[in-house]
C-alpha cells in the first residue's frame, strides 16, 4: 500500500516538474531603468526610472509582447539656470520561439519602437520653454533563451535597429532570471545599442 501511495505521488508531481523546466512567454515584468549615454565630453551622462513590460502566448511557439519606460534626470547649472530632460520608450511586437533542447530555445522578434524625448529649460532668458522630439523606429534580434537550472534563466540576442532619424545600428541584450517559486523571479537585463545602454532590474510574474 505504501508503495502504491509513493508511485501515485510522483505521477502527480510529473506536470509541475514538467512545466519547472519549460520557459515560459506569457509574463508581466516592472522594475528600475537607467539609460546611460558613453560620452567622456559629457561626462556619461544617465537618467533613471521605471519600466513595465510584458508578454502572452498566442501560440504554441508564438507571442506578442510590449513595454513602456520613463526616465528623467534634472540638472542646476548654475545661476538660476535649470535643466531636466524625461526619456519615453514604448514598444509593441511579436516573437517566434523554437525548442532547441529541453532547456534552450532560439527566440526571434521584430517590434516597433519609439524614442521620444523632452527638454524642459528655466533660467535660459528666451530659450526657456519645452522642447519636445521623438524617433520611430524598427527593431529585429534573434537568440537565444536557455534555462541552465530550475531556478535561473539566461537569454542573449543580437540585431539591428533602424529609424526615421537614425542610422542602422547594431543591438544586443543580455539578460538572465533568478525564480523565487515557479511565478515569480528577479530580472536583470542590458540592452546596448551605438554610444547608449540601458540597464534594467525589476521582478516578473510568470504564467
Amino acid at each position: 500500500m505504501r508503495k502504491t501511495l509513493i508511485l501515485a505521488a510522483l505521477l502527480a508531481a510529473t506536470p509541475f516538474a514538467a512545466a519547472a523546466d519549460e520557459l515560459s512567454y506569457t509574463f508581466v515584468e516592472a522594475g528600475w531603468t537607467q539609460v546611460r549615454i558613453n560620452d567622456n565630453n559629457l561626462d556619461d551622462p544617465k537618467t533613471n526610472g521605471a519600466y513595465l513590460r510584458g508578454s502572452y502566448n498566442i501560440a504554441k511557439n508564438v507571442n506578442v509582447f510590449g513595454g513602456y519606460s520613463r526616465m528623467s534626470e534634472s540638472f542646476n547649472l548654475g545661476y538660476g539656470a535649470r535643466a531636466k530632460y524625461t526619456l519615453d520608450m514604448p514598444e509593441l511586437g511579436i516573437g517566434y520561439h523554437m525548442n532547441l533542447s529541453d532547456r534552450v530555445d532560439f527566440t526571434t522578434d521584430i517590434a516597433w519602437v519609439r524614442v521620444g524625448t523632452k527638454e524642459e529649460l528655466s533660467g535660459f532668458g528666451a530659450y526657456d520653454g519645452s522642447y519636445k522630439e521623438h524617433t520611430n523606429a524598427g527593431r529585429i534580434t534573434a537568440g537565444i533563451r536557455a534555462k541552465p537550472s530550475p531556478r535561473t534563466e539566461a537569454w542573449l540576442k543580437g540585431g539591428v535597429i533602424d529609424g526615421s532619424r537614425m542610422d542602422t545600428e547594431f543591438v544586443g541584450t543580455l539578460g538572465g532570471q533568478v525564480k523565487f517559486n515557479q511565478t515569480w523571479g528577479l530580472v536583470g537585463e542590458i540592452q546596448l545599442f551605438d554610444d547608449v545602454s540601458q540597464y534594467s532590474v525589476g521582478v516578473r510574474a510568470s504564467f
